[in-house]
């Protein structure tokens, strides 16, 4: 997390600052963390999966590529794993529409 983190705090602009938005898994939210001065981090509530929604992004790669099949090893997993991300990031249109929360953009 510290080294993702990083990588963020890299990208963003001089002057400017970033909130990240995350869920409360132990790793996102240990007090052994160091923030980056240019991050803020902003927990989701616990157990709200319609605020997050990379929570359907998962959702529909098991639905479409990775659901109801046997693996044939670790290598066989990963292979998958990286062949269905390598799918959906071809696709940034699916990944828009499987974000987009209608009840965020009613007036």
């Amino acid at each position: 997390m510290a080294l993702h983190l990083m990588e963020i705090s890299n990208a963003v602009a001089p002057g400017a600052h970033a909130v990240l938005l995350l869920d409360q898994a132990g790793w996102h939210m240990t007090g052994k963390l160091s923030v980056p001065a240019n991050i803020t981090l902003l927990p989701l509530s616990a157990k709200s999966p319609e605020l997050n929604p990379v929570e359907n992004v998962w959702q529909f790669m098991r639905d479409n590529w990775l659901s109801n099949r046997v693996f044939t090893s670790y290598k066989d997993i990963i292979d998958h794993c990286c062949y269905a991300w390598n799918k959906l990031i071809d696709q940034p249109w699916r990944i828009t529409s499987i974000g987009l929360r209608d009840w965020a953009h009613r007036s």
